[in-house]
């Protein structure tokens, strides 16, 4: 490789990585190609570690859902539970069982254990409740957030009473069936009931919004957060499952957007309310500045990420690092082909490397990389029609079996 392409890589340390960018963003987006390997897991733990001693990071919020996240917070934060009932409940997609998140809370909870609460180290997970074969009842939000405005605000400025809510909530089994996602006469999305749940979610937002002066005082700043957080949860699900119930071509489309648009309202009320800058770690196509795609049932789909979301608002406050990764050989991802974009950098010496996305573009010149064609499902290249899209790549040359 070219001497001008090997002065764009960086050993990977937060030092480095924070060279990429011309000042401290309010968050930092660490992107993985590929889940539940926990080589990526530990090199976002000693980032963040790295990030946390040296620059002033105070939060990590990952791909998982955000009111499981709530437990993690409250144990990193408080202790409150134990860590294998944390790692049960507080983390979806089946990933509480990484023995690396495992190490990531464990390690937060030692951090903050003794520190005031301004210096605390803090959680969140900034997904929706949803799975790819469906998402979860708005019952538990909206029933936290009534709760919390029932306690606070004159009962005559609520909308409903919880015994409204629950009568039109139904079985939660009504909103959770996984036939739902591939038959929309299964969903009871735009059944007359969610219609006017979706009414009611959208009156308790406001009252909410309408109280902020009062329940801010009368409660803690943390509070009205979370209230907030059930908010656009109960909003966010009720609109996904009214497109779970539609027939229109669009569906599948708008899915996808709605999870990634339920994710870009959770970060940037991340950074508003993180007492310093955030590390946020997810799939590469959740974070990245273009539009993400996928195919689906045969069907093309492409959407605007969150992060494409989020970085539209934030501007220079948001900053993109993707990672990328040579050979995950026990899933049949072997040797990159050389012309590729993974291959030119697995010619390197390193087994792990930041590299300045922007000036490797530059460096490239006409020497384009070829499209890296994934031979397993899981894993996706990155497009080197993006490169200069992303602040910065992590490298991995060979991921071993967790």
């Amino acid at each position: 490789m070219a001497t001008d392409i090997k002065d764009t890589v960086h050993a990977v340390e937060a030092a480095a990585v924070m060279r990429l960018f011309p000042a401290r963003p309010r968050l930092l987006a660490l992107g993985e190609p590929t889940h539940g390997e926990d080589t990526l897991l530990d090199l976002r733990n000693e980032l963040f570690r790295q990030l946390v001693e040296q620059e002033g990071y105070r939060t990590i919020a990952i791909e998982s859902d955000c009111m499981m996240g709530l437990v993690v917070d409250d144990y990193v934060t408080s202790g409150t539970g134990t860590l294998d009932e944390v790692m049960e409940r507080g983390i979806s997609h089946g990933w509480g069982a990484s023995a690396a998140n495992r190490e990531l809370v464990r390690w937060m909870r030692a951090y903050n254990d003794g520190r005031p609460a301004s210096e605390r180290l803090r959680f969140a997970g900034f997904d929706g409740p949803l799975e790819i074969t469906g998402a979860a009842s708005p019952r538990q939000a909206l029933t936290a957030l009534h709760g919390y405005l029932s306690a606070r605000v004159d009962a005559d400025l609520l909308p409903c009473t919880e015994e409204t809510l629950d009568r039109l909530l139904g079985a939660d089994d009504r909103w959770t069936n996984p036939a739902a996602m591939r038959d929309p006469a299964q969903s009871v999305g735009q059944s007359a009931e969610a219609s006017q749940l979706r009414l009611l979610a959208d009156d308790l937002g406001a009252l909410l919004d309408e109280q902020t002066p009062h329940l801010i005082t009368a409660t803690s700043r943390d509070d009205w957060d979370r209230a907030r957080l059930y908010g656009r949860t109960a909003t966010g699900l009720l609109r996904y499952h009214y497109w779970m119930a539609d027939t229109a071509p669009a569906r599948m489309a708008r899915l996808v957007g709605i999870r990634d648009q339920m994710m870009a309202h959770n970060l940037l009320a991340v950074a508003v309310a993180a007492r310093g800058p955030a590390l946020i770690h997810a799939h590469n196509s959740h974070l990245q500045r273009e539009k993400s795609t996928m195919r689906m049932g045969g069907m093309p789909l492409e959407w605007w990420s969150a992060g494409a979301l989020v970085s539209a608002q934030l501007g220079a406050g948001y900053a993109f690092v993707a990672t990328a990764l040579g050979t995950i050989r026990h899933q049949g991802v072997d040797t990159p082909p050389p012309d590729t974009l993974e291959g030119l950098l697995y010619a390197l010496p390193e087994d792990r490397c930041v590299i300045d996305a922007p000036r490797l573009a530059t460096a490239l010149g006409d020497r384009w990389p070829a499209p890296r064609v994934s031979p397993w499902f899981g894993y996706s290249p990155l497009d080197p029609a993006h490169l200069a899209d992303s602040d910065g790549i992590v490298f991995v040359k060979d991921v071993p079996q967790s």
